[in-house]
């Protein structure tokens, strides 16, 4: 079982201090890897479905993550996830192709469609067809990260006649998770990801949603290049033992926990007591 930290980019780790000291003690303690979160605006006033208060801080997580890069050496930096269909590919490309390069082969890109028609709205950007765009956006980003002359032509985004170097340093790309909870989600990972990323889920809602895996894996074809597909899962608020033993077994790969710390000491309190009592126990 491979552990995650997620939140490195928001709250008490938007203060880049915090976020350097926490991802040096997640490296140290074992953790295989650090995750942001996304999103670019909040409604204010805070309404369902939206997650969180106006005010909570998040970094852009490709600045955050590439600031993280200069202070660690190995531990992985995942991005948990970025809302795609808001993004203009090419400028996401660049900015990821970026951090793999900074970090030396570190990113792991987890991707999402979004659901808060709040913040499209308020960026511009039109809420409906959100899979497709997402799928074709993802399919550019790939053209300019492998192809020795990017090209792509789709509804949604088309190109020719360009370059963007530097390329990732990972090859062929940055591995792909997509997150969501939904069967198209589901679709979506078995068809065109290397991940799929499960946030906030119990063992059982888990369970229903590997069910959901599996039953997606009937309907689409998947590329034997893509390998199997890795699961993640960011629990509950509370994680012992026990619990994330009922993970593996579900055949969860990685857990990325998120403590939901008010202060730095709780945060460095919850990774030594995960060295201490979780990694490298599974």
């Amino acid at each position: 079982m491979k552990f995650g930290l997620f939140g490195i980019n928001m709250n008490v780790c938007s203060d880049p201090d915090v976020a350097a000291r926490t991802a040096k003690a997640a490296e140290g303690a074992g953790f295989e890897s650090v995750w942001t979160g996304e999103h670019v605006v909040l409604p204010d006033p805070q309404a369902p479905p939206s997650p969180l208060p106006p005010e909570y801080p998040l970094l852009d997580p490709a600045v955050a993550l590439a600031f993280v890069a200069a202070h660690t050496t190995k531990i992985r930096l995942g991005t948990g996830i970025i809302i795609l269909p808001q993004r203009n590919p090419l400028v996401l490309a660049k900015e990821l192709a970026s951090v793999d390069v900074v970090s030396n082969g570190r990113l792991i890109f987890g991707l999402g469609i979004g659901y808060l028609k709040a913040e499209f709205d308020a960026l511009g950007i039109p809420f409906d067809s959100k899979g497709a765009r997402s799928m074709e956006y993802l399919q550019a980003m790939q053209a300019v990260w492998t192809q020795e002359q990017p090209a792509y032509q789709g509804k949604f985004v088309s190109f020719s006649k360009i370059q963007a170097k530097p390329q990732p340093v990972q090859k062929p790309h940055p591995p792909v998770v997509i997150g969501g909870h939904t069967p198209e989600a589901f679709r979506r990972a078995v068809q065109y990801a290397n991940g799929w990323y499960g946030f906030a889920l119990d063992p059982t809602k888990t369970a229903e949603c590997l069910a959901g895996l599996k039953k997606a894996a009937q309907e689409v074809t998947r590329s034997t290049a893509l390998g199997e597909l890795e699961i993640s899962i960011t629990p509950g608020p509370t994680l012992d033992l026990d619990t994330a033993k009922r993970y593996a077994d579900l055949g969860v790969h990685r857990l990325i926990p998120f403590p939901r710390a008010k202060t730095e000491q709780i945060v460095q309190d919850f990774l030594k007591q995960s060295a201490d009592t979780l990694v490298g126990r599974i």
